[in-house]
Parts: structure tokens; sequence; C-alpha cells
């Protein structure tokens, strides 16, 4: 009962944690091997963070992860990792901190599982593990704000020129 009466006082509670889907290409093999001995591949990684509401309190948090390695113009592989959890918020909390805990908190928990998968399945796959570097998903949040932020006050300055031109 106390174990209980803990969980429903924390702010964010993990529920439980999957792998939403997985996709690995060696599109390239076994050709490719040969040319990662002489030359280091350009790797590219970018990752996402999307909620979704699934109930008053509880929300879906999926971490997207696509990578791929490429050696001139050839792809060495690709890797796609959609990485989820239900995810619980305490009832009464604030807009900002229901957000920061969905997009900031939620993937800081969940990033080390999905790291893990990623580095497994690119050894799995051939190459030496891709090990992705600490993610700061406040900078991250922090950046997309203030991303949309400007686009928002570009486009309302673009609608203030067209509406003063008409």
């Amino acid at each position: 009962m106390a174990e209980e009466n803990t969980a429903q006082q924390q702010p964010l509670v993990i529920k439980m944690q999957f792998i939403k889907d997985l996709s690995f290409e060696n599109p390239n093999s076994p050709m490719i091997y040969p040319m990662m001995s002489e030359k280091a591949p350009q790797l590219d990684i970018n990752i996402d963070v999307n909620p979704t509401q699934l109930s008053d309190t509880a929300y879906e948090v999926v971490l997207n992860i696509r990578g791929s390695a490429k050696i001139d113009d050839k792809t060495a592989f690709m890797v796609e990792l959609d990485y989820g959890a239900v995810v619980t918020l305490a009832e009464g909390l604030e807009a900002q901190i229901i957000e920061l805990l969905l997009m900031v908190e939620s993937p800081r928990y969940l990033f080390p599982f999905a790291r893990n998968i990623v580095a497994d399945i690119t050894r799995d796959g051939g190459f030496p593990p891709l090990i992705m570097n600490p993610i700061d998903f406040h900078q991250m949040f922090m950046q997309r704000k203030n991303e949309a932020a400007a686009q928002s006050a570009n486009e309302e300055m673009a609608k203030d020129e067209t509406t003063a031109e008409a």
C-alpha cells in the first residue's frame, strides 16, 4: 500500500518500455566491409521525441532514432528505432511541467536503453557498434521551442505584410 501511495505522488512513472519499430539495413554487403577498412564512414544520426496522450494522465512517449553510415556514395548501413514507453503523470500538473516531463525527462530515461539496442543491432549487422553520445534533451527541447517561436514570428510578420499590401 505504501508503494502505491509513493507511485501516485511521483510526477512521472514509467509503466512499461518497448520497441515499437526496429529496422536495420546493410544494402552493400559484403563489398562495403573492405571499403570501411580503408576509409571511415560518415555518420548521420537524427533523434526526435513524440509524445501522444492516451488518457488524462497516461502518455506514450516514443524516442525516434534514425542513423546511417556512408562511405562516399555507398550506404554501409541504416538503422531506425522507435523506442517507446507508456508513462503516467501526476494529476494537476501545470502544462509547462507536463511538457518538460514528456519531452525532456521521459526520453532521458529511455535513451540508455535505445542506445544499447542501436549498438547491439549495428554490431550484429557486422559493423563496429554505433555508440551514440549522451543527448542533452533539455537543450534539444529549448532549441526546438526557440525555432518554433522564430518560425511563428516569421509567419506572423509575413501575414502582417500581406495584410498591409492589401
